[in-house]
């Protein structure tokens, strides 16, 4: 079985060569088949995919382990891991679970070392008075109370 310590070295060594790629999963099956899924703080082409599969796969020997290797980028459907995805994804409206069941929907507006901030219009009663009147809401949450956060599609 293939060495998952060799392959992340291999991945290290072709993300310092583009440091604007990031590593999100490794997984290496018993039967050597390595998945890997990366990002990029500018997206990910297949040229991306591409050049880290050359990355890892001319650096290990196949007459050693036979293996099959996958690389592919974050689907846009996939839930952010990675800090340097809420930073690529300033401006986008963002659907985020916290650990305390708390549900939030609003626009990442800022994605610090520590936590997130969203911001959304809901409306709410009046004050005085009947009808409703839009307010603006912000929360912010930290990165380790994150439960899931995915990026919401909009068309």
């Amino acid at each position: 079985m293939l060495n998952e310590n060799i392959v992340k070295a291999l991945i290290e060594k072709g993300l310092e060569e583009r440091s604007d790629l990031f590593l999100i999963d490794l997984k290496i099956s018993a039967d050597n088949k390595i998945s890997v899924v990366i990002d990029g703080d500018n997206g990910v082409t297949v040229e991306d995919c591409v050049f880290m599969s050359r990355a890892i796969e001319h650096n290990l020997d196949r007459e050693e382990d036979d293996f099959s290797l996958d690389v592919a980028s974050a689907g846009a459907t996939s839930p952010l891991i990675n800090k340097r995805q809420y930073k690529k994804n300033i401006g986008r409206t963002l659907n985020v679970k916290a650990k305390s069941d708390a549900k939030f929907e609003g626009v990442l507006t800022e994605a610090g070392d520590e936590e997130v901030t969203l911001e959304w219009k809901t409306k709410e009663p009046k004050p005085v008075g009947k009808g409703k009147i839009v307010v603006n809401k912000q929360a912010k949450i930290k990165y380790e109370d994150i439960l899931e956060a995915k990026v919401i599609i909009k068309f």
